[in-house]
């Protein structure tokens, strides 16, 4: 019987490769078509939303996140502080540089400032309809998310493209879930399950 990190392991290159399947139009597309949508979270002006400096062939959520700013949300990214440690929010404005950080991902600054937000636009490998995900194996989402939630009340956006569905992923008790997923296709609500 395969195990549950092996069978993420072949759900994760399947998905993947799915998603390198894509062309340049297709990926920009896909992110504008997210940007378009109306998000059904209630954003409050000055609500946090975090993204992500997309990496691998990751669906570029910049178009989203300045759409939200438009809508007045404060805008943040997250940075890796050390392996095996949650990851930290740092306030970001698209006009802002931004600096590699230890895993070449680009990331704001020490000098920005830190934040807890409100909203967290999650990256991923694959997903399924029951607020599952796969990451890239390292937990640094599934140790964050829930110390956010202990902090306030948070929701946890997964973004992606809709090659990147699975049936099911093998879950843990130690994997956060997702309360939307937002692909180029559609907005899928987890909330209500």
């Amino acid at each position: 019987m395969q195990s549950s990190q092996s069978m993420k392991q072949v759900l994760r290159a399947a998905a993947l490769a799915r998603r390198e399947a894509l062309s340049h139009g297709q990926r920009h597309d896909g992110a504008q078509a997210i940007a378009a949508r109306d998000l059904p979270v209630e954003l409050p002006t000055g609500a946090i939303v975090a993204g992500f400096s997309p990496i691998r062939g990751e669906i570029d959520p910049f178009p989203l996140m300045e759409t939200l700013m438009a809508k007045g949300a404060t805008l943040a990214l997250p940075v890796s502080i050390a392996p095996g440690q949650p990851l930290l929010f740092r306030e970001w404005t698209p006009d802002a540089p931004l600096v590699r950080g230890p895993y070449g991902i680009f990331e704001p600054s020490s000098d920005a400032e830190e934040v807890d937000p409100d909203i967290v636009l999650v990256p991923l490998a694959a997903f399924d309809r029951a607020g599952h995900r796969i990451g890239y194996g390292a937990g640094y989402y599934d140790r964050t998310l829930p110390l956010l939630r202990k902090l306030k009340k948070i929701t946890a956006v997964g973004v992606a493209f809709a090659v990147q569905e699975i049936e099911s992923v093998p879950s843990s008790e130690h994997d956060a879930p997702l309360d939307l997923v937002l692909t180029d296709r559609e907005v899928i609500d987890l909330r209500s399950l």
